[in-house]
């Protein structure tokens, strides 16, 4: 088949390379414009150009899939559309322009975490799996029948990153097989079963420790907002980063963002049991271990907001 890939970060690229390695046709890539980036903030073609370019495939750069993009689209004659993560609303006359219209590639377990954040929101709600799904897509957000699907538990100490990173690579192997099903003409579908939720997408705000939170809950935005937009507490309106935090080893009582050390530990008071902090990132200062950054602080304990 001929078809057109829409996709624009380093989530996509894994999908990208398995629809080109496959015997289908990638007739046109779809992503978003460059993006500034670094503190230089040089223009940087986005994961999906890059490798599209890298791999001689032609590229059409738009934030918008409007009525230039949809011409561009149709010139291609895609008999299939097939989106993942590209940053934009498809809506009618482009939804169903293809013969056999357009998949996506979702990191969730649909109807659960539908929209823009579904790994991170699903690892900030203490969920135990989650997976990837290809649905078809339909005008409602991300509430198309299913057509594959895969279900992976969610490590106790997996980032959103890390899970994300795992969820790309085996998602890309669960479009691939559904895109052939498709053109062979043994692919079937079913309805989404149960209650939606929805995953907004996270702004910096979501990042913000919530000390008066239970450990596991603040330890699950860590690792949920980790690597974007990032954790972090406030210690007299100075912002502190948290890379990376776990079970303190040792139970002292202390109230919710009460800072100070344990052995070798610096330890935060939660609402239930204190947490260790392991590597953080003082504002204007680069990573480093917690305790190098305490020793610096020259204190015996500090209180972070709660």
């Amino acid at each position: 088949m001929r078809l057109v890939f829409a996709g624009t970060p380093e989530a996509a690229v894994p999908s990208l390379a398995a629809l080109a390695a496959s015997v289908h046709d990638v007739a046109l890539v779809v992503t978003r414009h460059d993006a500034p980036l670094g503190r230089k903030r040089m223009l940087t073609p986005s994961p999906v150009a890059a490798a599209a370019q890298a791999t001689g495939l032609e590229v059409l750069k738009t934030d918008r899939l409007d009525a230039a993009a949809t011409e561009r689209i149709a010139a291609a004659q895609p008999d299939l559309g097939v989106i993942v993560a590209y940053g934009g609303i498809l809506r009618e006359p482009l939804l169903s322009h293809p013969p056999l219209g357009w998949i996506n590639l979702h990191f969730s377990l649909l109807p659960r975490w539908r929209g823009a954040a579904p790994v991170q929101r699903a690892v900030i709600a203490g969920d135990r799996a989650t997976g990837a799904g290809v649905f078809r897509l339909v005008a409602e957000l991300d509430a198309g029948e299913i057509l594959a699907e895969l279900e992976l538990p969610i490590p106790p100490l997996a980032t959103a990153g890390e899970l994300l990173t795992t969820l790309a690579d085996q998602g890309a192997r669960l479009l691939a097989d559904t895109v052939d099903a498709l053109a062979n003409g043994t692919a079937r579908s079913r309805p989404q079963v149960g209650e939606p939720t929805y995953a907004h997408k996270l702004g910096l705000e979501d990042g913000r420790i919530r000390w008066n939170e239970p450990a596991t809950a603040v330890l699950d935005r860590v690792r949920g907002t980790t690597p974007e937009p990032g954790a972090f507490t406030t210690i007299e309106d100075t912002r502190l980063k948290v890379l990376e935090a776990r079970r303190a080893e040792h139970a002292l009582a202390l109230r919710p963002g009460q800072i100070t050390t344990a052995g070798r530990e610096v330890v935060v008071g939660t609402a239930t049991e204190p947490v260790a902090l392991v590597h953080v990132q003082p504002a204007g200062r680069g990573a480093m271990p917690a305790a190098d950054w305490w020793r610096g602080l020259r204190r015996e304990e500090a209180q972070a907001d709660a």
